[in-house]
């Protein structure tokens, strides 16, 4: 997470809230959608839909922790509500504790009774005082209940490579051992499961401003030094270790780390290579999340576009050092970042979740399926209260937002099969913003079956979907559709269902199968072939 450096407060810029007025045209010729269900593309891994949970504002403590003795429903002081939100978009891995948070986090401040821990200040994020209520093991309790992985990212900037190697000996160590003794003191015998290890944050910036060539040679040490001791995290299951990458498009933190992970040897190694880019709008970011107009939906929607690139060009530099693509590139922070919500600490990054991030989210999505090759991991920032979240909490209530709903409906993506697609996306024009019209890509579920997802990112104008398959025609289609009047749309407490998925079914005429795309909206149907 990039530090915040700025007084937001003073940021918030205030738009028009009109809705679009362009003038409907007469209806466009349909667009032929091919599908080539004879290719077979690359596995899209489940884990791209990962998400990141940072002590940051509220996104942990009252958003996942509420404490043993609060009224709000919990197991062992984790809300019930949000862990059966998240268990029904089946989450794969949680990025934790950061973030710029993680590299000045200090494990033991979060373990042993929770009367003694040590009460520091949390000086990235709004001064805010940091309880260490929830540490290692109520962390690992959260996933466990959650049924998730655990990405760990370890503190590299203030910390030392003994502190992260005795906090991974904590973790995994046999019970029989110092650490593992202490570790079934504090309630769990057997070694937890770490699945992914970060070595360290945005090394570039908030995690040490260490030149690229600098922090290779850390990143060695600590690839070399912390050791996963759990005897069951081997071959498959074994520990990956994922480097600091790039900040956005600058290249030279993805050159030296490929060139240092190439001449690795049997000592060392390292199983992933992490990117932070974030829609923004500019910086520091001054869009409202709920009062926005035209101009602003288009101009978030093309730089979100840009991931493609982003994502196109350091693949390109990974390439040269790892032909076979064996690290994946690892987005482990990305997402909207906007103007924090009037009246809130602007430290803690709090803004609303629309329909058009909604739009973003699945963009995103798309873009990391065409790159499954190399893009095997992501993670959304961040999973509850705090900028693209899933969830919004407030005591004891909660509601799901529209970015949740799209990893809901993207569900049979996971661990799915790329199938090709090709269309005319034609053109949205929105003043001196040109985009894509739709935007489109298809999978084959784990059990075979055809998934086609369509967004629509013309806030006016429909589109009419001709699905075209390889050798075959397709009989029908069956899913959901998430829209709403208005693309700066959003869920309250109060209205939680403003935003929110709809059955969907195609529609069969003499012509064949079309599926009408209503205007800014993200479709996800089952296409069945003819038999």
């Amino acid at each position: 997470m990039i530090r915040l450096t700025w007084p937001m407060a003073a940021c918030a810029l205030t738009l028009a809230a009109a809705a679009p007025t362009l003038a409907q045209t007469k209806a466009d010729a349909p667009i032929a959608v091919q599908i080539d269900t004879s290719a077979k593309g690359a596995k899209i891994d489940r884990n791209i839909f990962g998400q990141f949970a940072e002590h940051l504002g509220s996104g942990v403590y009252g958003g996942v922790w509420v404490g043993k003795d609060s009224p709000i429903p919990n197991t062992r002081g984790i809300r019930k509500d949000v862990v059966e939100a998240l268990k029904a978009i089946k989450v794969p891995n949680v990025r934790w504790p950061g973030g710029c948070f993680a590299d000045e986090y200090h494990w033991r401040h979060g373990i042993g009774p929770i009367a003694g821990r040590r009460k520091t200040i949390n000086s990235n994020w709004g001064g805010a005082v940091e309880p260490n209520t929830f540490g290692t093991d109520e962390f690992m309790d959260f996933v466990d209940q959650i049924g998730s992985e655990a990405y760990v990212s370890v503190n590299v900037g203030s910390g030392t490579v003994q502190e992260a190697a005795e906090w991974v000996e904590y973790m995994t160590a046999d019970p029989s051992t110092t650490a593992g003794k202490e570790r079934a003191a504090n309630g769990h015998p057997a070694p937890y499961k770490v699945k992914y290890l970060g070595i360290g944050n945005e090394s570039w910036s908030c995690g040490g401003a260490m030149r690229p060539e600098y922090y290779a040679d850390e990143m060695k040490r600590y690839a070399r030094f912390v050791r996963n001791y759990n005897p069951k995290q081997t071959g498959a299951e074994a520990m990956q270790r994922i480097a600091v990458g790039p900040n956005q498009a600058d290249p030279a933190y993805t050159e030296a780390v490929m060139a240092a992970q190439k001449g690795h040897d049997w000592a060392w190694n390292i199983e992933g290579l992490s990117l932070h880019s974030y829609t923004t709008g500019g910086w520091p970011p001054s869009y409202s999340s709920t009062k926005f107009d035209e101009t602003a939906y288009a101009k978030l929607l093309k730089e979100t576009l840009g991931m493609d690139d982003l994502v196109t060009k350091h693949a390109a530099i990974m390439d040269k050092y790892d032909p076979d693509k064996k690290v994946p590139l690892v987005v482990d922070e990305w997402g909207v970042w906007l103007a924090p919500l009037e009246g809130t600490d602007p430290g803690f990054l709090v803004q609303q979740n629309s329909l058009r991030d909604a739009i973003v989210a699945a963009l995103n999505l798309n873009i990391f399926a065409r790159h499954a090759d190399r893009v095997r991991m992501t993670n959304i920032a961040q999973m509850v209260n705090v900028l693209q979240a899933m969830i919004l909490t407030d005591k004891d209530k909660m509601v799901l937002t529209p970015t949740y709903h799209v990893y809901k409906m993207y569900l049979p993506f996971q661990d799915a099969t790329f199938v090709p697609v090709s269309f005319d996306a034609g053109t949205y024009t929105q003043g001196d913003v040109k985009l894509p019209r739709i935007d489109a890509t298809a999978v084959r579920d784990t059990n075979g079956k055809l998934w086609l997802a369509v967004t629509n990112l013309d806030p006016v104008k429909s589109a009419t979907i001709v699905p075209k398959l390889a050798g075959a025609e397709a009989a029908s289609a069956k899913g959901q559709v998430l829209t709403a009047p208005r693309v700066d749309a959003f869920n309250t407490f109060e209205t939680p269902n403003t935003v929110s998925p709809k059955p969907y079914t195609a529609k069969t005429t003499a012509k064949g199968l079309t599926l009408d795309i209503p205007p800014k909206s993200v479709v996800v149907v089952q296409l069945e072939p003819e038999v």
